[in-house]
């Protein structure tokens, strides 16, 4: 199991430090979550404070867009090379043209579902994208509870890739802790993003090593 420590729950008076902490407790990728107050009711984290992530980052980025036409903005965040770049599926109008520019620049597509939309909406895509982001929340502000129906649409995500053996990560987004990470494996997660667990820990080692299973 991967983890990707969400900055969003980081303490960005003290950004530095607290990425340096959770690589060195084990973390794999750096989740950055980018919302725009359209697509979702917040703002966050934007290509300034990218930036400054990428000159002290020592792991992969993983930046999730949750933006609306998606397509005007990619340049902006393609120039980060982070090593997974997703976007929802309803926030662009020609996904698959999309994801065939971001391999082009030599970045990992990545598609989002919403926890009301359903495998359908992306089951013609898959064969292209690099992962699939599993938001286990209704996106656009953390420390929200897990919705259990999440583990239905993973299970049947993870069918659907060893069936045609795709080579797709599953990622999951939203209300992970220690408690739900076991399931989340079984039900076949690759990635697992949590903020609030992590960054709200006393030892942020402890907390990774738990989602990971590492006991």
């Amino acid at each position: 199991m991967y983890v990707a420590p969400s900055l969003l729950s980081a303490n960005f008076l003290d950004l530095a430090n607290d990425i340096k902490k959770v690589e060195e407790a084990g973390a794999d990728l750096l989740h950055i979550d980018v919302m725009d107050g359209h697509y979702v009711p917040n703002l966050s984290i934007g290509t300034c404070t990218i930036k400054a992530i990428k000159q002290c980052a020592k792991i992969p980025l993983d930046i999730h867009l949750m933006v609306n036409e998606v397509d005007k903005m990619i340049d902006l965040f393609l120039e980060f090379k982070p090593k997974f770049l997703s976007f929802h599926i309803d926030s662009c109008k020609h996904p698959l043209r999309l994801i065939e520019y971001i391999k082009k620049h030599g970045v990992s597509p990545s598609i989002v579902l919403n926890p009301h939309q359903d495998l359908s909406n992306i089951e013609y895509i898959l064969s292209e994208v690099d992962m699939v982001l599993i938001m286990s929340v209704n996106p656009g502000f953390g420390g929200q509870s897990f919705i259990n129906s999440s583990l239905k649409k993973i299970t049947e995500l993870r069918k659907k890739i060893d069936e045609n053996n795709y080579k797709i990560f599953i990622e999951v987004d939203g209300g992970i802790n220690g408690l739900n990470a076991a399931n989340l494996e079984q039900a076949g997660a690759d990635i697992l993003v949590a903020g609030n667990y992590i960054f709200s820990s006393n030892d942020y080692k402890t907390a990774i090593n738990s989602l990971k299973m590492n006991f």
